[in-house]
């Protein structure tokens, strides 16, 4: 059950482009997670220029308006699982949504499964219920 919540300059997308951006990373996480299809949770959050700041920790990576800071809150996957992921995200939205290697940005979060609660004031991982 990730939780996706990506952050992106204000005015740098159409509703369109948000929608494409949106359903290739959730094509990109069922692939390399093996979650269902409808575990699907994700948050945008567009920022004005000047408050968004995504540098490089001096690789070289130049970015443009269109760079994408991904945040990903999941259950533990294992290193694999997380390479694959990086790779096909930046393969993907690459080819789907024309977004440049360089302006993706991924951070992940891993948290047990006393972490969630979707709905009903109950810990679902913990009851049984998934």
């Amino acid at each position: 059950m990730p939780l996706l919540h990506f952050h992106i300059v204000k005015g740098s997308r159409t509703p369109d482009e948000l929608k494409s951006l949106l359903d290739t990373a959730h094509g990109a996480m069922l692939e390399a997670f093996k979650v269902p299809p409808r575990d699907r949770y994700q948050i945008v959050s567009e920022h004005e220029p000047t408050h968004m700041i995504i540098e490089d920790t001096g690789l070289d990576i130049p970015r443009t308006n269109k760079v994408v800071l991904l945040q990903v809150v999941s259950r533990p996957r294992s290193k694999e699982q997380i390479e694959n992921f990086y790779s096909l995200l930046a393969k993907e939205l690459e080819r789907g949504c024309g977004l440049a290697p360089a302006d993706l940005m991924v951070s992940i979060v891993q948290n047990s499964d006393e972490h969630w609660s979707f709905g009903l004031g109950r810990a679902q991982f913990l009851t049984g219920d998934l």
